[in-house]
């Protein structure tokens, strides 16, 4: 992307004009749904209790959508829930424990959304974190990498299934959503660290959380792809929320040693960022609009088609690689039938 490109885009997002799409940067997740009648619809959303998330389940259930919280903290999901029951008292809501990090969890919640027998037309990848230290999951691997991808790459293999059905008896179009983020222009030097990527001696917050996202966009251009190879009425798109004024990162940062430092820094982009209501409008417009029906593998923001902003973005034969590896990471632990007749249940109901 040329600098005249670069400060072009920007006038565009501060000044908050609408792209081709009709919507811009300051587009809410309200009016990309706005008339839209979601009771055929079943959701699934990630980090559903906070932010961008917690927005666009509150909207997606108030078109009316059967929205289901995929999410550790049952207490914060029951608080969120009933906060939304308030203001839209015929939503449908539902909660399932999933806790990204562990892939027995991400197998147990499938199994048990399986076991269920409910259909399931929109996926929203969107839970994410931001760690300062290196640490490692249950399963040995780094935690970063394995929340914001791995956990999410194996979700959607596992409900992958279920999408194509639901699809098919529907006439309705699948949409796997997955939120990524401007930060895949930070990540490592060499885009994805294979053979360091578990290393604590080789990491570094900002890079691991920039290639974290990197791995999200690969994922779905691959997955994108593969749909299309077998015709499958599912779509998989992914985006970039913009930045957005929440807590996310704040005390993950390298400069967070100096809270005073920290709190200046987000105090003077401030007036940059987004709220939250507009960071979720391009998950629930890629989500919903009928617009965009067939396309697929594309790169959204301010809910508009956005052109790669580095080649790493586009690679496939890194996508390729990227998807046999977590292939073999994901490979030894059951799959979700093979745990379907024995999964002890950890929803919380409906309400």
């Amino acid at each position: 992307m040329s600098p005249f490109q670069y400060v072009r885009e920007l006038v565009v997002y501060l000044r908050g004009l609408p792209g081709a799409s009709g919507y811009g940067s300051t587009t809410t997740a309200e009016q990309v749904t706005e008339g839209l009648d979601l009771q055929a619809y079943t959701a699934i959303v990630t980090g559903a209790t906070s932010g961008i998330g917690q927005e666009a389940a509150r909207v997606l259930a108030k078109r009316g959508a059967r929205v289901v919280f995929a999410v550790r903290n049952a207490e914060k999901a029951q608080k969120v829930m009933s906060l939304i029951l308030e203001e839209t008292p015929s939503a449908r809501l539902e909660f399932f424990h999933l806790n990204l990090a562990s892939l027995k969890s991400v197998r147990v919640f499938a199994a048990e959304f399986l076991s269920r027998d409910l259909p399931l037309n929109i996926l929203v990848n969107n839970a994410g974190l931001l760690l300062k230290k290196f640490d490692l999951t249950e399963d040995g691997l780094e935690r970063t990498f394995a929340t914001n991808h791995l956990g999410h790459f194996l979700l959607t293999n596992l409900l992958l299934e279920r999408m194509k059905e639901t699809a098919d008896k529907s006439g309705i179009e699948g949409r796997i959503v997955v939120v990524g983020s401007e930060a895949t222009r930070l990540a490592y030097r060499d885009a994805i660290q294979f053979d360091r990527l578990h290393d604590a001696k080789s990491y570094w917050s900002v890079p691991a959380y920039g290639q974290s996202k990197l791995c999200n966009v690969l994922h779905t251009k691959e997955l994108a792809n593969r749909l299309q190879a077998e015709r499958a009425n599912v779509t998989a798109n992914v985006l970039h929320p913009g930045c957005i004024d929440t807590n996310f990162g704040k005390g993950e940062f390298p400069f967070s040693f100096n809270k005073y430092v920290e709190e200046l820094c987000f105090w003077v982009s401030s007036s940059f960022l987004k709220s939250i209501p507009q960071a979720a409008a391009t998950p629930c417009y890629v989500a919903t609009n009928a617009g965009l029906k067939g396309i697929t593998g594309e790169y959204f923001t301010d809910c508009n088609i956005s052109p790669p902003a580095t080649r790493k973005l586009i690679d496939m034969e890194l996508a390729a690689r990227l998807w046999k590896y977590s292939e073999e990471l994901t490979a030894s632990s059951r799959s979700a039938n093979e745990l379907g007749g024995h999964v002890e249940s950890l929803s919380s109901g409906n309400l």
